[in-house]
């Protein structure tokens, strides 16, 4: 229920269990799914990415805080996630990040929107990796007055020639990242707009971040991904699985979870044994007693 923006009080109550329970399982599965993501999250080719950031808070509203996320457009996955301030630290290690995962075999197209960091960073860590262009929205009223497109990194030659192998854009454009920002924030109780449901400490955001990476990449099919009558998750599609994954597929495929299930059956394997011991030591302290 909480990659589908439901709150951990909303859970409790419909469950019926503690508040701090639920939490406390939620910080585990996190826990596991940033295992996963790190473990299953790479190898894949780059074709075409772009990036943008969400802004939200913790605890009070003069708090802000930022998730600076990365898609690869053409498998719609989404490739990495930072939680922090918008700053160049923040954006190199989203970018570092993203590139760490991927494989790169031609100059792919990098996309954001009008943050002057993104061409910083670009200019430093991309040259000659990829075509970097922004997009520029000027608003007027909260309408969208006017767009702007720069291309920093590339020809227009090389630009068209990306664009016309493109299988999703045409032009410079943000739109799929931005889409994909919608979707998080749907799937994401501490995301919401006006909500008392924010998160109260930066740990709880980047756990609910990793779980809901999990959930978009591996377990929940993407609507943009159908051929046919067949629906395909972004790992699908960018070929880092070979079938669609549930939760509990998640949570069970990974070692530390059979340490935990072997510590378990040991604890109540030793705790049995304990018991036949004393029940025998009663019985022949009874028997003792029975004899004087």
């Amino acid at each position: 229920m909480c990659v589908h923006g439901v709150a951990i009080s909303a859970m409790a109550q419909i469950k019926q269990m503690a508040w701090g329970t639920v939490a406390r399982w939620l910080q585990l599965a996190a826990t596991y799914a940033e295992r996963f993501n790190n473990r299953m999250l790479k190898g894949f080719l780059i074709h075409e990415l772009q990036a943008d950031e969400i802004r939200t808070f913790i605890g009070s509203k003069k708090r802000v805080i930022w998730v600076l996320t990365t898609l690869e457009v053409w498998s719609r996955l989404w490739v990495s996630v930072v939680v922090g301030p918008r700053n160049f630290r923040h954006i190199k290690r989203v970018i570092l990040s993203t590139l760490q995962r991927g494989i790169i075999q031609h100059r792919f197209l990098f996309t954001t929107d009008g943050f002057e960091m993104y061409e910083w960073a670009a200019k430093r860590l991309l040259v000659g990796v990829c075509i970097f262009g922004q997009v520029i929205k000027k608003r007027r009223e909260n309408r969208v007055a006017q767009v702007d497109r720069r291309l920093l990194l590339g020809t227009n030659a090389e630009l068209e020639e990306t664009l016309f192998h493109s299988e999703d854009s045409s032009t410079l454009d943000t739109s799929f990242i931005e889409r994909h920002n919608l979707t998080i924030r749907q799937g994401s109780a501490y995301l919401g707009r006006r909500t008392p449901c924010h998160a109260r400490r930066t740990e709880f955001l980047v756990g609910h971040m990793a779980l809901l990476t999990t959930y978009y990449n591996f377990v929940r099919p993407h609507m943009a991904l159908k051929f046919g009558k067949t629906l395909r998750t972004p790992a699908l599609q960018a070929g880092l699985a070979k079938k669609r994954f549930s939760f509990r597929e998640v949570f069970t495929n990974q070692p530390a979870f059979f340490l935990f299930v072997l510590v378990v059956l040991a604890a109540r394997h030793c705790r049995f044994e304990l018991q036949i011991v004393s029940v025998r030591l009663w019985e022949s302290g009874q028997d003792s007693t029975t004899l004087a």
